[in-house]
């Protein structure tokens, strides 16, 4: 029996309901490209900020970069296994007169909701901020951290 994978076929087995909706919303930008022309589109900034998730034994490490964004001016709220970063990076306005040749720069609020693989214990995450790299260290709940089974022979 072969089996053929639909591309961009819906699954209902996604690990959060933000990643069907971005999936969403990414066909409905295809579909209005194909009417409209990419012309009509104003500049995307992309997905801001950027970050990697890397996980070891215990813990789950998030590492964003936010330059130009202090520590104090950033919400973060962690919940079960959802992780969300919020705040608002100010770009210092050019003189009134200025042209721009390229402007790919942006300031504004910004929001980013990460889903993490397992529950962690939101009692003992730790942040820092240092030179625009917002670091989380969010320790694993017990019941997520793989243990250890012994075999017992007869």
């Amino acid at each position: 029996m072969i089996v053929r994978r639909i591309e961009n076929w819906p699954t209902w087995d996604r690990s959060s309901p933000f990643e069907e909706l971005e999936r969403m919303r990414r066909q409905m930008d295809r579909l209005s490209e194909g009417i409209t022309g990419h012309f009509l589109r104003e500049p995307s900034a992309g997905v801001f900020p950027l970050v990697n998730t890397t996980e070891d034994h215990g813990n789950y490490y998030i590492r964003a970069e936010l330059p130009g964004v202090k520590g104090d001016d950033l919400e973060l709220s962690v919940t079960g296994n959802t992780l969300s970063i919020a705040g608002e990076r100010e770009i210092v306005p050019q003189n009134e007169g200025a042209k721009y040749h390229r402007r790919e720069r942006e300031g504004g609020k910004f929001s980013r909701i990460l889903s993490l693989p397992s529950q962690v214990d939101t009692a003992k995450v730790e942040a820092q901020c240092k030179d625009g790299v917002l670091t989380i260290i969010m320790p694993k709940s017990e019941e997520a951290k793989p243990k250890q089974i012994t075999v017992k022979t007869a």
